[in-house]
């Protein structure tokens, strides 16, 4: 099962670009609130429609701007769950799921099939109840089993987790997870979150104010993005504009220091980042490469560990941006307190070296 979107469409005070394509896979569409994803789910479903563009899955163009093609959303056999779950509010749990079977075979079939997706999605007992009675979970999995009834080409999650409490969303992710791994077409999963990223799909598609980044998968995300929304998107907390002085070696604008890179810095790098827990102490009294003094700013303690905010002494802003966050085990924290000097060190090797495409950054 597979799918090929490439659509443009204005929205507000930019413009929704959107080109990747999966196939038999889970694939994640990241972006901060805002951003485009809920509205690409949309053009896909049929929901809303593009200003330009193609969309075709499994071989079916569902959408052609130039060919004036545009099925309904009857006709395209999309399975989309809103962050809602959108069931039928005045329909039990047996009519919501019949609704989506009875078109397509007779009462006997139908009636044999919602048994089955009863079982499967574990709604047995719960026949007649109303979306009102149910908990998020039972929710949840009632409009997941109206989405295969319809037997879809493609499954669609806008933020199915989102609305949770942060117990209740870690049970649920392991059923969705489970269902997912049993469904054998393609998956897109529209989130904010990096943890369910990461946690649930094959491959991510980032994108940054309407603009579509590649697709990657999700290891090369987490351990070498290449663009600053990319970084920023999977957790990074540390980051600077750069002047590239020569081939390995930058002038961190915001922080006000020369830092040595382990890769080649291109022409077309504007950034470079630094994961907090990558960011490190030194103890060695004489400098070193990578190691420059820093004021400390503030000191929080988290469950597992000390989060230090440093800024660097010679930083010529006093702006968020130019202050590093450091995470370390709290066993390794006990002396240092605000106004302290450290020096703080950061290996080659863990420098991001990113790009920018959107000028406001």
């Amino acid at each position: 099962m597979s799918i090929y979107v490439r659509i443009k469409k204005a929205l507000g005070d930019f413009t929704l670009d959107a080109e990747f394509e999966a196939e038999n896979e889970i694939m994640a569409l990241l972006g901060a609130s805002g951003c485009g994803k809920s509205m690409t789910l949309k053009c896909i479903a049929g929901v809303a429609k593009p200003d330009e563009g193609v969309i075709v899955v499994n071989g079916v163009t569902l959408f052609d701007s130039k060919r004036r093609i545009n099925l309904s959303p009857q006709k395209r056999r999309v399975g989309l769950l809103f962050q809602n779950y959108a069931l039928f509010p005045n329909m039990t749990v047996e009519r919501n799921i019949m609704a989506a079977l009875s078109p397509r075979c007779g009462k006997t079939e139908a009636r044999e099939r919602f048994h089955a997706l009863a079982e499967k999605f574990y709604i047995n007992g719960l026949e007649n109840h109303y979306p009102a009675n149910l908990s998020g979970g039972q929710q949840q999995r009632v409009a997941l089993a109206r989405i295969m009834a319809s037997a879809p080409s493609i499954i669609m999650l806008d933020e199915p987790l989102s609305a949770l409490d942060s117990y209740l969303r870690w049970q649920l992710e392991e059923e969705l997870a489970r269902i997912l791994d049993d469904f054998s077409g393609t998956t897109l999963y529209v989130s904010h979150s990096r943890d369910e990223v990461y946690r649930i799909c094959d491959r991510v598609c980032v994108i940054d104010d309407g603009k579509f980044e590649r697709p990657r998968s999700i290891t090369e995300l987490f351990e070498s993005p290449d663009s600053l929304a990319s970084a920023l998107l999977s957790g990074c907390k540390n980051y600077s504009r750069v002047e590239r002085k020569d081939e390995r070696l930058v002038h961190a604008i915001d922080w006000n220091v020369y830092l040595a890179c382990d890769r080649p810095v291109g022409s077309d790098i504007s950034h470079i980042g630094v994961r907090a827990h990558y960011v490190g102490i030194s103890h060695e009294a004489c400098d070193g490469e990578n190691v420059f003094p820093c004021s400390v700013i503030r000191v929080t303690d988290d469950i597992f560990s000390t989060i230090i905010n440093v800024r660097p002494t010679d930083s010529n802003s006093a702006e968020d941006f130019s202050r590093i966050r450091v995470e370390l085990p709290k066993d390794e924290t006990t002396e240092i307190r605000e106004g302290d000097v450290l020096r703080v060190k950061i290996n080659p090797r863990d420098i991001m070296l990113l790009t920018c495409s959107n000028p406001r950054n």
